[in-house]
């Protein structure tokens, strides 16, 4: 049975919905893929086999670079050691010169910009002390050079001697330095300590000239008590005697005289005249470097472990850390410094003499200090980063005179002329 006519436009319809949702589909569909293709066309191409290998070359030149820039950190940070153990030794050895003549050893820390020609920071550097002798602090600031004095005022002003008794003050300040012989340069010193102690305390005297009589009191005072070779010694009526009328409008209070002459009594000034001598006497006093490292020496070559000292541009060893003498002194002179590979140690570097053999010496077995006939020197230590250390250490204080290579050149053009 056929369509009727009210049926066809139902069906024609239905036929046109479908024939355009087919046609919306198929350009949907033909969106998309231009899309895709087009989405492809924008990626990057995927590398050939050549561009690969160019790519792994890049890399590589790239990990060389990375490789050459920590090798440059590394070569940075051990001249920066280097230069820091210069540094070091420079301080070292202006500090000595110091100790030797102090007018040269202020003049050579100036020199070498470790200080400047300041009253304070010259002050400073001596309140600090460190390697210092007192005995030179003392003859430094005791001269009645302008700049001197300026410093002795500086150092005074550097101790704090709020809320302290007169004698209490006192041992802080003679602690820091010992004090010269001169009695004009021992005035000066007492007569700027007082003027500060007065300034810091200003109730317990009433002029800074009694603070300076009852000061220079005491360090006599102190002498005649403890000193074995005086044998009248004064008692506290003495002392107190002997300040009668100091005091601006009377005497000073008996029981602040009393309280200085028992403190004084039960414990005396310590006087830095022993610790002087024997910083003086000490030869491996604060040395640039100390360790254990293992020797390779004997007739028969064997590794001993010994203490090693660096000081002074010579290197000392001993059996034990307690011994006073060396068994053998190394002078760092004319010397080279290199790593080794040893089958049966780690950690090895020698020690070269440039062409010549190495003045060192050595303890003979019957005491006796004879000298040594090594070209070279090898030792051990413990760690990778303990022999650089000791290799820039030493490289830093080996000292060059050419008069040695030129004698060494001299005896091989002697020796080329004689083969001839």
């Amino acid at each position: 049975m056929g369509s009727t006519d009210s049926e066809r436009p139902v069906v024609q319809s239905q036929k046109t919905c479908r024939s355009d949702t087919e046609r919306d589909v198929q350009l949907i569909m033909e969106t998309f893929d231009r899309g895709t293709y087009l989405a492809q066309a924008e990626e990057p191409k995927i590398p050939t086999q050549c561009s690969r290998e160019e790519l792994l070359e890049s890399i590589k030149n790239l990990q060389n670079e990375i490789t050459e820039i920590v090798a440059d950190i590394d070569d940075f940070e051990q001249m920066e050691q280097r230069r820091k153990i210069q540094k070091e030794n420079e301080l070292y050895r202006a500090s000595r010169k110091f100790n030797m003549d102090p007018e040269k050893g202020i003049q050579m820390l100036i020199e070498k910009k470790f200080l400047e020609k300041d009253p304070h920071q010259i002050a400073s550097f001596l309140y600090q002390g460190t390697g210092l002798s007192k005995s030179a602090i003392g003859e430094y600031m005791g001269q009645i050079d302008p700049l001197n004095i300026k410093v002795l005022h500086a150092f005074v002003d550097c101790h704090n001697f709020e809320k302290l008794g007169l004698v209490d003050a006192l041992r802080q300040f003679l602690s820091r330095f010992r004090l010269p012989g001169e009695a004009q340069k021992i005035d000066r010193m007492m007569e700027s300590f007082s003027a500060h102690y007065c300034k810091c305390n200003p109730e317990t005297f009433k002029s800074t000239d009694s603070c300076y009589i009852v000061s220079f009191s005491l360090i006599i005072l102190n002498t005649t008590l403890h000193n074995p070779n005086v044998k009248q010694k004064p008692d506290l009526q003495q002392f107190q005697s002997i300040h009668k009328g100091i005091h601006a409008g009377g005497d000073l209070p008996t029981e602040l005289l009393t309280e200085m002459y028992e403190s004084l009594k039960k414990e005396p000034f310590k006087m830095p005249e022993e610790e002087d001598a024997w910083e003086t006497t000490h030869a491996f006093y604060k040395p640039q470097r100390e360790g254990w490292l293992l020797k390779l020496g004997g007739r028969v070559k064997t590794w001993k472990k010994r203490w090693f000292i660096l000081k002074d541009n010579c290197l000392y060893y001993f059996e034990c850390t307690t011994d006073k003498e060396p068994l053998g002194i190394i002078p760092l002179e004319n010397l080279s410094v290199e790593r080794a590979e040893d089958p049966k140690k780690p950690h090895c570097f020698d020690l070269h003499a440039r062409g010549q053999t190495v003045k060192a010496c050595k303890t003979h077995a019957d005491g006796r200090m004879v000298q040594g006939n090594h070209q070279s020197y090898r030792l051990s230590a413990q760690s990778h980063e303990e022999r650089e250390c000791w290799m820039q250490s030493l490289k830093s204080s080996i000292s060059w005179d050419p008069f040695y290579d030129i004698v060494s050149i001299q005896k091989k053009i002697t020796a080329i002329k004689k083969s001839h």
